[in-house]
């Protein structure tokens, strides 16, 4: 409101000043071209000229620079309206100051122009003194008017200060009713916050203490399942040890220095070499290194080797074994299940002691040439010949001899029972011939103390036992299966039984 009643006072004065102080300016110009005119007349008559002594009383505002009517306006709010008569005089200086300075100007030098322009009258300069007296006069009368009105307008201005600072108490004591409410509000959501924090840490504690219980009674349910479980895993292990050890038999092996009881019943014990299929270098390798353990490990009880089935095979493996039955120090009983023919039946023959079932059958038989000649002149064969010769000695006299014959008389004996000269007995009858020594009822295996149905039980020995020794098994292009036997040593022969051509060379 303050700047608002400043700028109408200063409207106001400005409106009322313009054209009074608009128009001695123009009856300035005037005067002020006629005065030099004026004072050139006396100069030329000898008379000083009145623009050397310019009259006090004509001080008129100055044209150019109107008095400033917006100060005093202005000023009622700093001075109160002294302002206005502190400013007056320098007014009167300012305005006296273009005179002088008229005054001290040199007289223009007289031209034909300035003879020519006319003098203006003389009672034209009192009107318009009169007009500036007139006009100073409301000047005046302005400005008493607007000191008066700028003490009013201060009046106001200090009215509205004072109900402003009223104001500004007033707010300032709302402010601080309002923060002494906020401050009370505050202070009660703290104490509702440390309440409702108190509670939440109170819960949270019952929540954890509830926690701890429920993850003591999980623990303690997990132990009892695991007790639980434990006790039932003890349960299948000890279910399972006992079917394992249900496997096996609650004996150990028997060594008997003597192993056929007076019953007929043979007892075999651990120290046994199984013996099947094709006599080949793989089952004489066999046979040979566990004679030699066995007796390593005890040299006084017997080794057993059982024969389920053999053909007999190659000679030079079968002298193998017979060699190392011979320098055992620990006695070695042969012992015939099924079948024991050629090789086999030599090595059954002329073991210490050898032992067989009534019904097993044993075969004696000529070194065949069927496996020795396929394309050889006659000198050839006449050599070949000899070989066999000289083998079959080595072989068949030792049979000849325990029989009590002589080796033209076996051959004989072989040719008289066959055609084929392939001479088979069975058991019972082959110990009266002297080819085996004692005849068996009953065999005892105390060795085989793990269930054969088990899981990790050795096969049952068969002619599986085939491909172990070296053997390969094949069709041929009828159709026929036949095994393929080892490469053979070039000087090494084959007794081998092979009606049916089986086993065959490749």
């Amino acid at each position: 409101m303050l700047k608002i009643s400043l700028t109408l006072a200063a409207a106001l004065t400005l409106a009322a000043t313009a054209d009074p102080i608009a128009k001695p300016a123009e009856a300035a110009k005037p005067a002020d071209t006629a005065k030099p005119a004026e004072a050139a007349k006396p100069a030329e008559a000898g008379k000083p000229a009145e623009a050397d002594k310019p009259p006090k009383a004509e001080k008129p505002p100055k044209a150019e620079k109107p008095p400033k009517a917006e100060k005093p306006a202005e000023g009622p709010s700093h001075t109160g309206g002294k302002a206005n008569n502190k400013k007056e005089p320098k007014k009167d200086k300012a305005a006296k100051r273009p005179k002088k300075e008229q005054a001290n100007r040199k007289p223009p030098v007289k031209t034909e122009k300035a003879t020519e322009s006319k003098p203006a009258p003389k009672s034209k300069e009192v009107d318009e003194i009169a007009k500036a007296k007139s006009e100073t006069e409301r000047l005046s009368i302005l400005n008493a008017y607007a000191e008066a009105k700028s003490k009013h307008d201060t009046i106001e201005l200090r009215a509205e200060i004072a109900r402003l600072k009223l104001e500004k108490e007033l707010l300032s004591e709302k402010i601080a009713h309002a923060t002494a409410t906020q401050s009370s509000n505050k202070i009660e959501q703290i104490a509702k916050f440390m309440a409702e924090k108190e509670d939440l840490t109170r819960d949270a504690t019952l929540a954890k203490l509830e926690a701890e219980k429920l993850a003591a009674e999980l623990k303690v349910l997990q132990a009892d399942s695991s007790m639980k479980t434990s006790g039932l895993m003890a349960e299948i292990s000890e279910i399972e040890t006992q079917k394992k050890r249900d496997n096996y038999a609650n004996a150990e092996p028997l060594y008997l220095d003597n192993p056929l009881k007076k019953n007929g019943t043979l007892v075999i014990s651990d120290r046994r070499i199984p013996f099947n299929g094709a006599v080949t270098g793989a089952l004489a390798d066999r046979v040979t290194t566990r004679i030699n353990y066995f007796n390593n490990k005890d040299p006084k009880k017997p080794i057993f080797i059982v024969i389920d089935d053999s053909p007999g095979g190659s000679v030079m493996a079968g002298y193998r074994i017979l060699k190392a039955m011979e320098g055992s120090e620990a006695p070695i009983y042969v012992v015939v299940k099924s079948f024991a023919a050629s090789m086999a039946a030599t090595i059954t023959t002329l073991a210490e002691k050898s032992f067989v079932y009534p019904n097993a059958i044993i075969l004696h038989h000529q070194i065949s040439q069927s496996f020795m000649f396929s394309s050889m002149n006659l000198t050839e064969q006449k050599e070949n010949v000899e070989d066999l010769k000289k083998w079959w000695a080595r072989l068949a006299d030792p049979i000849a001899e325990k029989m009590g014959i002589t080796s033209d008389e076996f051959i004989e004996m072989m040719y008289k029972k066959t055609v084929s000269g392939d001479w088979t007995e069975f058991g019972d009858d082959a110990v009266k011939l002297k080819w085996a020594d004692h005849v068996v009822n009953r065999i005892h295996e105390t060795a085989l103390l793990k269930n054969p149905d088990a899981k990790s039980a050795a096969p049952t020995p068969t002619r599986s036992a085939a491909i172990e020794n070296g053997l390969t098994p094949a069709i041929d292009d009828n159709g026929n299966h036949y095994m393929i036997l080892p490469r053979r040593n070039p000087k090494d022969l084959y007794l081998m039984h092979n009606p049916d051509g089986f086993y065959r060379f490749k």
